[in-house]
């Protein structure tokens, strides 16, 4: 399967945000959308662009980040951290189901 979204979050975050983790999910077999979809992402970022910026700013940044593909993904899972944060609280919680599968 190609991830053409996929590796298109992977660019821009990498190009923009300097992360120094970037973990990306594709959860869209977890959701009622064709197989091989690229339309549900889980992503985990660790930077230190977020060091004294509230999680919504964080996320903020981030929508703002992917603007140019926001029309081609559903839904978007955001774990943004700064370098300190990751190192005290490491785990990041599953997401749920879709109701609907």
């Amino acid at each position: 399967m190609e991830k053409i979204i996929e590796n298109k979050i992977i660019n821009i975050i990498n190009d923009n945000l300097s992360p120094t983790v970037l973990n990306i999910v594709n959860e869209s077999f977890m959701h009622s959308v064709p197989p091989n979809s690229e339309s549900h992402f889980k992503i985990v970022v660790v930077s230190d662009i977020f060091k004294d910026i509230s999680n919504v700013q964080r996320h903020r940044l981030i929508y703002e980040t992917l603007d140019s593909l926001m029309n081609e993904i559903h839904a978007l899972s955001i774990y943004a951290f700064d370098l300190d944060e990751i190192e005290k609280n490491p785990s990041v919680i599953d997401s749920p189901n879709c109701a609907n599968k």
